[in-house]
Parts: C-alpha cells; structure tokens; sequence
C-alpha cells in the first residue's frame, strides 16, 4: 500500500482507533492506553490532517525512530518523537549549556537532542511541522502549513536549502536527499522501513 516513492502529503489512511490499536498491540514503554488513546494519536491525527499530511506516515516515522515508544528519547521527560536534534553527540561530564542535552541514566552519558514539554503542544507539533518542512519548498505553503512550519522550527531550526528537499518517504533519507543531508543518515533504506509500518498499520497485521 505504501513504498519508499510514498508522498508525504496527503489524506489520513488510517484512523485513530487503527493507528492507536498498533501501538498498543506491542510494548510502548511508559505510555498508558489513555496516553495512547487520548492524547498522543489524536493530537497527530488532527495536526497533520490540517496542514496535508496522512498522520499514517508521521505516526509510522515515529514508530520506526522510537521503538514504539520504548527508547530513552521517546520517554518522559525527554518526548522526543523523531530523533529531533539528536546527533550522536555524547559525553560523561555535563555540558556547560545543558539546554539540547539530556542525561541517559540507562547508558550513564550525556546525549545531544532536545526535549519536549509536552507531547500535545510541543513534541507532537515540532515533529509534524518540522516534516511539513522537508516536504514543502519554501513559497509552497498556505497560512496554515506556513504557522505550522513556524511554530516547529522555533524547536529546532533547518538550513532553507533543507525546505522541499523531501516530498517523498525515500528523500528523508540523507543518501537520497539531493542536499546531501536528510532526516537520517545514512539512512539508504529509511523509507522503506517507514513504509512497512504504515502499511501494517492500515491492514492490521
């Protein structure tokens, strides 16, 4: 049903009771039913429905980056959806700055990436806006997808050579990107993998 060539605009594939049936049929760290049910897929749905794009696929990108819910970045307090901000950078001693750090108690280092109040006005937001971003050039917006955008760069920025470089699944990926760089990197097959899950999650398998 979906392929790497997948579009990242486009209309809700799934509903919510689909997307948050998936996620609950596998383990999903801390998250209750009720954060499931009622705050973190709904909240996708309706974002990404307003500014054009199928929540299937951001849902899907956030699943595959975060274990379904299970990794240190998805959990409290971090909220990281997607890998935001996290470079790889890593160290033992505090950074002098800790703001775009956290301490990974399970691994006993400090980690680059940024964290999220909340998950329904800041993480959630900051990752479907920052996706918009990657698949819309710069011009190619209408007011809502422009304030959506806005709002999520206001987390973390992107070089304007980055904006539009993605409309598809397979282009997030930096070895695909014609900038040379992407949402993962190297991230030859990340595409596809995003694809696998959407489609799972549509079928029900």
């Amino acid at each position: 049903m979906f392929s790497e060539n997948t579009p990242i605009l486009g209309r809700p594939t799934a509903s919510v009771a689909q997307i948050a049936a998936f996620i609950l049929a596998r383990p999903r760290g801390e998250y209750t039913t009720r954060d499931i049910e009622a705050v973190i897929v709904p909240v996708y749905w309706q974002l990404c429905a307003e500014i054009g794009i199928d929540p299937t696929l951001a849902v899907a990108q956030m699943i595959h980056e975060t274990g379904n819910l299970t990794s240190f970045w998805a959990a409290r307090p971090q909220r990281n959806p997607a890998g935001i901000g996290v470079t790889g950078q890593k160290q033992t001693t505090p950074p002098p700055d800790t703001n775009g750090w956290a301490f990974n108690s399970q691994r006993q280092q400090w980690e680059a990436g940024v964290s999220f109040a909340t998950w329904e006005h800041d993480a959630i937001p900051a990752h479907v806006g920052r996706l918009l971003a990657y698949a819309l050039p710069i011009g190619a917006e209408n007011p809502v997808q422009r304030a959506a955008i806005e709002r999520a760069l206001r987390y973390r920025a992107l070089p304007a050579r980055m904006r539009g470089s993605a409309p598809t699944l397979k282009q997030l990926g930096r070895v695909h990107n014609p900038t040379g760089q992407g949402w993962a990197s190297p991230g030859i097959d990340y595409g596809a993998k995003i694809a696998a899950i959407a489609t799972r999650i549509v079928t029900g398998r």
